[in-house]
């Protein structure tokens, strides 16, 4: 049995919760497309690594989306898939609007929260939850748990607005959602968002080890570079932005440096990285091997890199800027670069050309 001072403080705590709860469901009522974004990137969660936000409504728009749809890979649909699309008639290649995804991905554990906002029939998918999971009440939350999920974590699912939901795979989702509001260090992720302000998609990523599988995942040719990995290592965040510009892709990234010899290391990797690629490119080996589309796509790519330093008094950091054309979605592949020669891949001779220069700068955490 609870003393009577302990049930006083667990009801205060109660009503504590709920109060939070309440303003929390009230902070969501608002459905304009204005208030959307920044009401999203309120929400990250103590321990984040990554960020995500994707604006699919303004992306729709654009030409490019076309190109950037078919360059992704497209697993096939699963049968649960195509049960909910013909229970809900939701499909988010049509119904999506905005989405925000904070990832904390640590050693010991990892978790995700999801918000979306978009055109979702509630009573349909609510109908659709409660037929594939257990209900249950977090304050003023109606939140559905399902059974399977990736990892063998269940999955919260509630909707805070009736065009908004919020999805996690931590253990309590109204706890998540109460705490990543405005926590004491979020003026630090506010001011990265605030850099890529007017950008229709992008990432903000704090040291998340999961960037380095990413970006090796994604290099031509299986390429890898221990030098470049060990400074991109030590970088304490990094932003990507894209923002389309008529037919043409703006990409620009930007690495946080812990010093300005660190920084400068990185700009001159960059540099030297771009130059030995486009003498790689132009090796007569390859030309003879690769399709000749598909390298002047890569060319003008690699012609259209800006890289420069930036030095804003508390920080220096160094900036990537790509300009990638519909040509260069629809012709370069992750596997583009694979000739089985690496004598004549301009990514392998990037290798040899930097691979003796190691970072002297010390890695900061």
């Amino acid at each position: 049995m609870f003393s009577a001072r302990t049930k006083q403080a667990l009801g205060v705590a109660g009503i504590l919760l709920l109060l939070a709860i309440a303003l929390l469901a009230r902070h969501f009522l608002g459905e304009s497309d204005a208030t959307a974004r920044a009401q999203f990137l309120r929400f990250v969660p103590s321990g984040t690594t990554s960020v995500i936000f994707v604006d699919l409504d303004s992306l729709r728009s654009s030409p490019l989306l076309e190109a950037l749809y078919s360059w992704a890979p497209h697993p096939a649909e699963d049968s649960e898939y195509s049960e909910f699309v013909g229970a809900t008639g939701f499909d988010y290649e049509r119904d999506l609007g905005k989405i925000f995804v904070a990832i904390s991905n640590h050693e010991a554990s990892s978790s995700t929260l999801l918000l979306a906002e978009g055109r979702f029939d509630r009573k349909k998918i609510e109908a659709f939850l409660a037929r594939h999971g257990s209900e249950t009440e977090q304050g003023s939350l109606k939140v559905f748990v399902l059974r399977a999920s990736r990892n063998d974590k269940p999955l919260s699912v509630a909707f805070l607005a009736n065009q908004r939901i919020a999805i996690t795979d931590s253990a309590s989702l109204a706890a998540t959602l109460t705490s990543a509001v405005d926590r004491a260090d979020h003026g630090a992720w506010q001011t990265r968002f605030d850099r890529v302000a007017g950008t229709p998609a992008f990432a903000v990523i704090r040291q998340d080890p999961a960037f380095e599988v990413a970006v090796n995942g994604a290099a031509p040719g299986g390429y890898r570079s221990p030098q470049l990995a060990a400074l991109l290592d030590q970088l304490e965040w990094i932003s990507l932005a894209g923002k389309p510009d008529g037919d043409l892709l703006r990409l620009v990234a930007e690495g946080e440096c812990p010093s300005g010899p660190a920084a400068a290391e990185l700009h001159d990797f960059l540099q030297g990285i771009q130059v030995l690629a486009q003498n790689g490119l132009n090796d007569p080996k390859l030309r003879q091997k690769m399709n000749a589309d598909e390298r002047q796509a890569y060319l003008e790519l690699l012609k259209s890199a800006a890289i420069e330093k930036i030095d804003r008094g508390d920080g220096r950091s160094v900036r990537l800027v790509l300009s990638i054309t519909p040509q260069f979605l629809s012709l370069a592949k992750p596997s583009g670069l694979a000739t089985g020669d690496s004598s004549a891949d301009p990514a392998s001779q990037t290798d040899r050309g930097t691979r003796a220069k190691k970072p002297t700068s010390a890695k900061k955490r």
